[in-house]
């Protein structure tokens, strides 16, 4: 039996779910916009959970224009954060951060910008275990309140949170089980190599948690490297990850991870990767927020932002 199991403050009601999900449009009809409009839609104070995974397939452009935007008082998570985290605080886009590993990568050490935020108590910081933000975002897509897991138990995690969790007892085997409550997020930014129109959606290389947070948000913005046909999609029907009734705006963006990979079309750009984390590791926040003004505020566009990359789109 449960120990008095309550609801966390961001998870809904299954009547109040139900409800979201019935007021979705679902038809198949074209979603097709350009990435200032999609991202436009974002309101503040929303939850954004962003796909992918450390710098493999993030959805950097549509942070990119997030940070422009300059959205504020947001919840964000993502199961691994890397250098579209910097942006996201420096930006003061964020009031609460929920991740499992807040780093631009493993050989680059843990984010400045980070510890500075944390360290001074300028953000609310909750770090979950890797998995267990993927069973999160799945009791979301699953319409439940939480799942009973094993995750974290025996770690001093639970207690770090901010999040309280409650723990039950199993009714057939006697084990003390975590229970997890769901996260439904208002709204999902993912990247992927192809869609169609309609927002069936088809990626390459690990699947991350992307298939499960489309099906746990209320709305999802995909951006993606090419717009191909519907006939396409149909003729590898297998491939498509995430079904058109689940995302609300699709966005042609080439070169839309970078300077992060996106298996298939490129890889990350070490290079430039290397002198971002120097510049930060010497100069701290004032390092990134210089960053910031060269590469997100003075381009006029994203293919402003490719150019300083060393990035040339055909005409």
């Amino acid at each position: 039996m449960t120990t008095g199991f309550q609801s966390a403050p961001d998870t809904p009601h299954y009547v109040d779910l139900r409800a979201r999900l019935a007021k979705r449009d679902r038809g198949l009809r074209d979603k097709v916009m350009s990435l200032s409009e999609a991202i436009g839609t974002i309101a503040d104070g929303d939850h954004v959970a962003i796909g992918g995974n450390t710098f493999s397939r993030t959805p950097f452009a549509a942070i990119w224009e997030l940070v422009r935007q300059q959205k504020k008082r947001l919840t964000v998570s993502r199961s691994i954060t890397s250098t579209e985290g910097d942006f996201l605080l420096a930006g003061g886009c964020v009031d609460k951060y929920m991740t499992s590993w807040f780093s631009q990568g493993i050989l680059w050490g843990l984010s400045r910008v980070m510890r500075d935020f944390v360290e001074n108590g300028k953000v609310t910081y909750e770090e979950w275990s890797h998995m267990s933000l993927g069973m999160m975002y799945r009791a979301g897509a699953l319409g439940i309140p939480f799942l009973p897991t094993r995750v974290m138990m025996g770690s001093g995690m639970p207690e770090a949170l901010v999040t309280s969790l409650e723990t039950m007892t199993c009714p057939y085997s006697g084990d003390k089980l975590l229970l997890l409550p769901a996260l439904n997020p208002n709204v999902a930014l993912i990247h992927v190599q192809r869609a169609d129109k309609y927002g069936n959606a088809q990626y390459d290389g690990l699947p991350f948690m992307d298939a499960d947070m489309a099906m746990a948000a209320d709305r999802v913005i995909l951006t993606t490297e090419k717009i191909i046909s519907n006939d396409d999609i149909r003729n590898a029907p297998d491939h498509t990850k995430i079904p058109f009734m689940a995302v609300d705006a699709v966005v042609e963006v080439p070169y839309g991870a970078a300077p992060h990979e996106c298996a298939g079309f490129y890889e990350p750009f070490y290079k430039h990767m290397d002198e971002y984390a120097d510049f930060t590791r010497k100069n701290g926040v004032p390092g990134a927020l210089d960053y910031m003004q060269e590469h997100i505020f003075e381009p006029r566009d994203w293919t402003g932002f490719l150019k300083k990359l060393g990035v040339g789109l055909p005409n």
